[in-house]
């Protein structure tokens, strides 16, 4: 990086986002006053998801719980339901700390500055900058994957990630006006979505490209820098898909791990070599099914046998679910495959 040049991003920048700013439903219209609930939660369904995901799912939700109280008086497991396929479990319980904290200790109102949204549960530092910026015109370096992209390019930061990310934010301060902060954090939000994008950025279609590094040397696509993928571990495990008189077993995940604290089809340990039917939930007459489930998770793949059998006893092993709703169980990405795996076998 040349550490001389001067950027000034604000101005262009602000300009572009002022004609070509995308219409999301938890953005303010320009005159609005951004509502901070929606912000908020905006920002934690994205994280690590895209927007077309989060779009109906952000609708459903605020249709449900439309503000900090009524979220706050939420049961959590309606909650963990409702956050189903968006992933990362630990953020929806997160979100219902948060909102009960904003209930009691804050008289229903987020607070409006960095340093006590961070001490909230959930707040990390991307978070608490977002939302202060976003929602309350706060002053504040806001760095997604998309902004560090785009300011990795525009100073051209060869440091590697994870560690030049030190440098990248460090780039983005020095470029973050005082001004209209929340349309800036977005700005470089949408110019990194849709014009500087990971593959094949759109240069001739960018405000910056007059000043960025990274398109200045011919190689845009070669920033961030990053350090080769390393292998993720492979383990097996055993889905167990439990049906009584038109019911499967669920049971409740623990709170602390993953998908702690969810609604799922019982399954024993996941390791290095196939468990087979250990830890089935009860004596039965199980069959493994020819069709596997493959999922993966950021740590690690897996590769999981679906079980299945029927029986006629009244066990209080967990929650005897209707099979006909199932899809309303709220069952995770992972358990709502095998349940589809094990429903096929009788279509």
């Amino acid at each position: 990086m040349d550490a001389k040049r001067a950027i000034t991003a604000a101005k262009p920048l602000l300009h572009w986002y002022d004609r070509h700013r995308r219409a999301l439903p938890w953005r303010a219209l320009p005159g609005e006053t951004p509502d901070p609930y929606r912000v908020w939660l905006s920002e934690v369904m994205l994280q690590q998801t895209t927007v077309a995901t989060v779009r109906p799912r952000f609708a459903t939700w605020v249709a449900r719980w439309p503000s900090f109280a009524d979220l706050a008086a939420a049961d959590e497991a309606d909650v963990m339901a409702a956050w189903a396929g968006l992933g990362y479990y630990a953020r929806a319980r997160n979100l219902l700390a948060a909102a009960r904290a904003i209930a009691a200790k804050h008289g229903g109102q987020l607070p409006d500055t960095e340093e006590a949204l961070r001490a909230l549960p959930g707040f990390g530092d991307y978070t608490a900058a977002a939302v202060a910026a976003i929602a309350f015109g706060r002053r504040a370096v806001v760095v997604d994957a998309n902004v560090e992209r785009v300011v990795a390019r525009l100073f051209a930061i060869d440091a590697p990630l994870p560690g030049g990310r030190r440098a990248i934010r460090a780039a983005a301060a020095t470029i973050t006006p005082e001004k209209r902060a929340g349309d800036y954090a977005q700005a470089m939000m949408d110019l990194g979505s849709a014009v500087c994008t990971s593959r094949k950025p759109r240069c001739l279609l960018c405000p910056l490209a007059d000043q960025c590094g990274a398109l200045a040397l011919g190689t845009p696509e070669a920033f961030p820098v990053k350090k080769p993928k390393a292998v993720r571990p492979h383990r097996y495990g055993t889905i167990f898909w439990l049906e009584r008189d038109g019911h499967v077993l669920l049971v409740r995940r623990p709170d602390k791990g993953l998908l702690g604290g969810m609604r799922a089809l019982p399954t024993g340990p996941w390791e290095l070599a196939p468990p087979g039917l250990r830890d089935a939930p009860a004596e039965a007459a199980w069959r493994v099914l020819e069709r596997r489930v493959e999922h993966g998770f950021t740590h690690f793949t897996l590769d999981l046998d679906v079980a299945v059998a029927d029986t006629e006893r009244a066990t209080n092993l967990g929650e005897w679910w209707p099979v006909a709703t199932l899809d309303e169980a709220g069952l995770p990405t992972l358990f709502a495959k095998a349940a589809a795996l094990a429903r096929s076998r009788q279509a």
